[in-house]
């Protein structure tokens, strides 16, 4: 995966820095998760993974050549601010099948105890 910078423009007033990129994937053949692409885009740029955030990938039809955009904030801070949450989430490692179970199980077993005491107190 090769990454090429297009178009890179400073924004002061929102604190970042916006890049156009293109992302050469014909060595992996699919288009590239986020989180490849957002480390690549870190690297070429020389910052934190922490302060980018990929806003759109997309293949350009019957070739291997992907065109997105970014954003590179000079603080964290700052770009929990600008950026949307479900960027924000897109962004994020994808959580672990087990601990999604862990909290799902918790409020469940706190349903099942409740209604063991609801028919505790009937019972008596």
């Amino acid at each position: 995966m090769k990454i090429k910078i297009i178009s890179q423009k400073d924004n002061p007033l929102l604190k970042r820095k916006e890049v156009i990129f293109e992302v050469n994937h014909t060595d992996t053949g699919a288009t590239p998760q986020r989180l490849e692409v957002r480390k690549a885009v870190a690297e070429a740029l020389k910052t934190d993974t922490d302060l980018v955030y990929i806003r759109k990938v997309e293949t350009k039809t019957g070739t291997r050549i992907a065109v997105g955009t970014a954003n590179i904030y000079y603080s964290p801070k700052q770009a929990k601010l600008v950026e949307p949450e479900y960027i924000i989430k897109r962004n994020m490692p994808p959580k672990k099948p087990e601990e999604e179970k862990k909290v799902e199980e918790k409020p469940e077993m706190k349903a099942e105890e409740k209604t063991e005491e609801k028919e505790d107190e009937k019972n008596e």
